[in-house]
């Protein structure tokens, strides 16, 4: 596999996994209590848990996002540009 089709790879990945992330705030943004609510009920959780691990899944989410693509894209760009 090239550099060139890694770093594409990379680049999509990054574009879906930043949509995603942003389509799943938007959503929690706009549903966030009755979500709180539907979720604290089927695990038995109060609704401030399930909103608090809510903003934990999005943090990691972010943290694996800029680990995992776009470190690896940016750290490709810059081989690219380099040679």
């Amino acid at each position: 596999m090239s550099i060139e089709v890694l770093r594409e790879f990379l680049g999509w990945c990054l574009a879906i996994n930043t949509g995603l992330m942003i389509f799943t705030f938007i959503v929690i943004t706009a549903v966030g209590d009755t979500a709180a609510i539907f979720h604290g009920k089927m695990f038995k959780l109060e609704p401030d848990t399930v909103r608090r691990e809510f903003y934990h899944y999005m943090a990691n989410y972010k943290i694996a996002i800029i680990v995992f693509n776009l470190v690896p894209y940016l750290a490709l760009l810059a081989m690219a540009d380099g040679s």
